[in-house]
């Protein structure tokens, strides 16, 4: 969407919050021995207490109020009973959600407890590039050159992309134009971003794996060569100068 009264500014700020907020707290509340779902239970209280909504089951009917991935599952993690969080795991948690009509989308990878399988290199990695794609956003600013700038800041760190996966517009509905923000200079993509458009921003950085495949669940990603993958996103609207980064009070940049 492209933010043209102030109104719509304060409800993308409110559902961003949620968002934020719910994520931020998702993440100090995992405990090893915790199963994902109970952490998803957490989160859906959260969402339900900003009176926000889950995206991702009620634009795609997902099994699941957010999506929490473990270890070698990349992205669209299914919560479940059945998998317990360890020490060391590298968990990636989206919330994204409806409030009012506005919708808002955010994500984040930690380790959990002690880096014992040597996975922050790798997230301070995905990070810090999102910081530096963010930032070099402004209205009038190619696509494509913001993907360019991931991948080659991924590159000079030792890691890929995920070619597959992309950040997306957004605002009165999950996904909305421009819907491929690329990892990667997508020589096809000519659009530019606009001032005043809602956009969510996000890094999809690996270790070895460059395109994302869907397991039998229907739902859960995984790298095509294996390893590890971490993703951070940020919902921002696009100015003339510095983005104003909606849901920066998930602290992923702390």
């Amino acid at each position: 969407m492209s933010i043209t009264r102030h109104e719509e500014l304060i409800g993308m700020k409110k559902v961003s919050e949620a968002v934020a907020c719910t994520l931020k707290e998702m993440r100090n509340y995992a405990k090893p021995g915790m199963t994902t779902k109970q952490l998803d239970n957490y989160g859906a209280k959260i969402l339900s207490d900003f009176g926000a909504k889950s995206a991702p089951y009620l634009t795609y009917g997902f099994p699941g109020w957010t999506c929490i991935s473990v270890n070698n599952e990349f992205c669209h993690g299914i919560p479940s009973d059945k998998r317990t969080l360890q020490e060391g795991d590298l968990i990636n948690i989206d919330v994204s959600a409806e409030l009012n009509g506005f919708w808002s989308d955010n994500g984040g990878s930690f380790v959990l407890g002690e880096d014992i399988n040597q996975h922050q290199k790798l997230i301070n990695a995905s990070k810090e590039i999102l910081h530096k794609a963010i930032h070099s956003i402004k209205g009038g600013i190619r696509i494509s050159d913001i993907g360019f700038l991931i991948e080659t800041e991924a590159k000079k760190r030792g890691y890929k992309v995920i070619k597959n996966l992309t950040g997306h517009g957004i605002g009165r509905s999950l996904h909305e134009e421009p819907e491929n923000i690329a990892n990667f200079k997508d020589r096809f993509n000519r659009a530019r971003f606009r001032k005043n458009a809602v956009v969510a921003i996000e890094t999809f950085i690996t270790t070895t794996s460059t395109y994302a495949e869907t397991l039998k669940d229907g739902w859960t990603m995984v790298g095509n060569k294996g390893g590890f993958m971490a993703q951070h996103e940020h919902t921002i609207v696009v100015t003339d100068g510095k983005p104003i980064v909606l849901t920066e009070m998930n602290e992923i940049w702390n």
